[in-house]
């Protein structure tokens, strides 16, 4: 190769690099825009009670099927995981307070986050989505019905509201099952498991818990919001709107909790 060649090949590079930074910086300077203006808009009147009960109906009270077999399945596996692991060096003791903390401080509010956010921010991507591609959001604003006050304003502070009551539910439903399988199958005695569970696990644990659930709900719900009311391109793009909710959300939802994790405990 030349020195040309080579130069312009690696021009070629950066230029690919600094493109891709742009896109990533273009695409944060637009969901911003869009948090700002549905946050000033959906804190001014007119509001929609009847949409946002439906929508705490949709996010919290139908997905608690799947939020309580994942968590009782994850707390009776990290239960039996534990022992085993314990048993190698006679720490099976150990059992109940790692049951209670990994389920609190990070199982729970992960796994209850990734669920619903695989089923309510696909959701609400799709519909938008679908309204967006048939021309009913730009109907609603010949009607003078503001998209963000009616539609996006109620699953913003649904999902807000949902997750934490969600997360503990789940929190509580993953250490019995932790409990489950530990006094029925490992041989643990129930009052005492019960008795190190209350003494390891505190206020500020709970706290966390649900402050990372009002964090990954509100990322549920704007995601999915975002990449409905930005699709295009037909049926095609509703596929790609829902993909990019799911995708987006999860990447939220893993990044804000390793921050939050490390400024608690860091």
């Amino acid at each position: 190769m030349s020195g040309a060649g080579f130069v312009g090949a690696v021009i070629a590079f950066f230029a690919s690099i600094g493109r891709m930074l742009l896109g990533i910086l273009a695409a944060i300077g637009r969901v911003t825009l869009f948090t700002l203006r549905t946050i000033t808009r959906a804190l001014a009147p007119p509001y929609y009670p009847g949409a946002f009960f439906r929508q705490v109906a949709e996010i919290g009270w139908f997905s608690l099927p799947v939020v309580g077999l994942t968590a009782i399945f994850t707390g009776a596996a990290l239960a039996q995981q534990t022992f085993t692991a314990g048993s190698r060096f006679n720490a099976q003791s150990t059992v109940p307070a790692i049951v209670v903390l990994g389920i609190v401080r990070e199982l729970g509010p992960v796994l209850v986050g990734l669920m619903v956010a695989g089923r309510v921010s696909s959701a609400m991507a799709a519909e938008l989505g679908t309204m967006r591609v048939t021309e009913q959001l730009d109907a609603m604003t010949t009607l003078r019905t503001d998209p963000y006050r009616y539609l996006i304003a109620p699953r913003l502070f649904a999902s807000l509201l949902s997750l934490p009551v969600l997360v503990f539910v789940a929190n509580a439903i993953g250490i019995f099952g932790g409990y489950m399988i530990s006094v029925y199958k490992l041989g643990f005695n129930a009052s005492g498991y019960l008795a190190v569970t209350r003494n390891f696990l505190q206020a500020q644990d709970f706290m966390m818990a649900l402050v990372k659930a009002a964090v990954f709900g509100f990322f549920i719900a704007l995601m999915g919001c975002y990449h409905g009311f930005r699709t295009a391109g037909g049926a095609a793009g509703v596929g790609r709107a829902t993909t990019n909710a799911v995708v987006s959300s999860f990447v939220l939802i893993l990044l804000s909790n390793l921050v939050i994790t490390v400024i608690a405990f860091g």
